[in-house]
């Protein structure tokens, strides 16, 4: 029999009664798909980029990954926001909003556009705590991905639940970019639409209401319009990493929305402590960072 921390039976048994989620710790399943040409050339078209979009055969660039292994739900099973209820896969915890809250991703082999692709999930964390905004649950999802029996790529999902808005409740208190006019290398201006935020969210079946339908993200959620993907913008920075090289390590962190229309940047610049690494920021219009990476150039 698991003790409790203070090492009593009861305890550890009333703490699962209370919060019932806590079972799904450790919880896996294991799904195969196979990365078909077809969706990879629609983000290349979405996100309008130049030349041909990937080929059978060609490594998918970084991050594409998240366009595959879609679990299609039920009209009646989704919640009001437009995700899945809760209680499958993810535990039932009882906060209605559900963010992206970040993700560490390892390259081990290039995955390639065509193949058969095995991702193995597994709840690793579950975790409590009180924000400035009320109380926070978060679930780390570790994601491994296999191609023809070999590891290719491992992906920890940080996966953030809050309370839901409040009237009047701020958005999060900007910070301003840390990195030196000396150490960045380039940026690279967008302003994500919402034509946009429709195609990404058909691609990677992401039903989450804030992205596409503004009366529901401003009246319910609380936001000052439609929210782009944090997967987007990381996406967006993976991509600028890459223009220096492959990447073997990315890990990127939201740090506050942001809204459908309005122009960001994104910095690349060198690390001042590892020339083999990049630091990368959002910043949206306000001159705030909206979301911060760090990428590892594969060595030549």
């Amino acid at each position: 029999m698991t003790r409790s921390e203070n090492g009593t039976p009861d305890d550890a048994a009333k703490a699962s009664a209370e919060k019932p989620w806590m079972a799904w710790l450790g919880r896996s399943q294991s799904m195969t798909d196979v990365f078909v040409a077809d969706r990879a050339a629609a983000l290349h078209a979405a996100l309008d980029l130049d030349g041909p979009p990937p080929q059978i055969g060609d490594a998918l660039p970084p991050l594409w990954h998240w366009m595959y292994f879609w679990e299609p739900v039920a009209a009646h099973k989704l919640g009001r926001d437009g995700h899945p209820a809760l209680g499958g896969f993810l535990p039932p915890v009882p906060l209605d909003r559900r963010m992206w809250a970040g993700s560490r991703i390892s390259f081990h082999r290039p995955l390639r556009v065509g193949a058969e692709v095995e991702r193995r999930s597994t709840i690793t964390a579950i975790n409590e705590k009180t924000g400035r905004t009320g109380r926070l649950a978060f679930v780390t999802v570790k994601h491994e991905f296999f191609a023809d029996g070999e590891p290719v790529l491992t992906d920890e999902h940080d996966i953030v639940y809050r309370e839901p808005a409040q009237p009047g409740e701020s958005r999060p208190a900007g910070v301003t970019s840390d990195l030196t006019p000396e150490a960045v290398r380039r940026e690279n201006v967008f302003t994500p639409d919402p034509v946009l935020l429709f195609r990404y969210s058909a691609l990677t079946l992401n039903g989450h209401r804030i992205h596409y339908d503004h009366p529901y993200a401003t009246g319910v959620e609380g936001y000052a319009g439609l929210v782009v993907h944090g997967p987007l913008l990381a996406t967006l920075m993976a991509a600028a990493a890459a223009e220096d090289g492959p990447l073997s390590h990315f890990e990127f962190r939201g740090r506050r929305p942001v809204i459908c229309g309005t122009p960001i940047r994104v910095a690349v610049a060198d690390d001042p402590d590892d020339a083999g690494r990049r630091q990368l920021r959002v910043i949206d219009h306000e001159g705030f960072v909206a979301s911060s990476a760090v990428a590892t150039i594969t060595p030549a």
